[in-house]
């Protein structure tokens, strides 16, 4: 059975507090919240007030991604502001390790995140040490996009990586995900779903998570 972490980014920012609270009543596991900062990736989404708004309504953990550059100038504040797992990009991280090490210090839960055109193989030092392996199914910064069809391949990868390493990392695929491709991320070894607008565009958004919770 799938994990399910809707993207609040593809949520109706007007009625924001509706959409929370439906995440809240479905069977979803955690809440994911993409913060981009223009600079690592061509958008702005939102940040630490409008977060801080989020984890009052929250009843289940935030799953954080942080878009930004210089991540590490921001770990403190986040597990301020409520997260559970904190995720930061390996191009974006000049000492991976230190943050990593740094955040598990702090009491969250460890994310890498690897943008397409970056192999898997590069966190094969490190992938002991991390909670969790952030794999972009798109090229990060929009919602809304399609699948890349070359990450079930690199799931797999990912997937080796982890049980030859007898590591307890989780992987997580962001990007494109919804109920026409679920199975066949799952089958390829993937352990949380991150779906936005397959979720919050669709007709029953609490219908749509339990699809994809359900995908085995």
């Amino acid at each position: 059975m799938a994990l399910v972490s809707p993207s609040v980014l593809s949520a109706d920012f007007l009625h924001l507090e509706n959409d929370l609270q439906m995440i809240n009543e479905s069977d979803a596991d955690f809440f994911h919240l993409d913060i981009m900062d223009g600079v690592f990736v061509p958008n702005i989404s939102y940040g630490m007030p409008l977060m801080d708004a989020m984890n009052k309504v929250a009843q289940k953990p935030l799953d954080v991604h942080l878009m930004i550059v210089q991540p590490e100038r921001y770990f403190e504040e986040f597990q301020r502001l409520g997260a559970h797992f904190l995720s930061i990009h390996y191009e974006a991280s000049v000492h991976l390790h230190r943050s990593v090490q740094a955040i598990k210090k702090l009491g969250m839960k460890a994310g890498v995140a690897l943008n397409p055109h970056t192999p898997v193989h590069v966190l094969e030092d490190m992938i002991e040490d991390i909670d969790l392996l952030l794999i972009m199914s798109v090229n990060p910064g929009f919602g809304g996009q399609s699948f890349i069809p070359q990450s079930l391949a690199k799931i797999q990868k990912a997937k080796e990586m982890i049980l030859n390493k007898n590591s307890s990392a989780l992987i997580e695929v962001d990007g494109g995900v919804d109920v026409s491709n679920a199975q066949d991320i799952m089958n390829a070894g993937a352990d949380i779903l991150v779906a936005g607008s397959a979720v919050f565009k669709s007709s029953d958004a609490k219908k749509t998570i339990r699809i994809l919770k359900n995908t085995q």
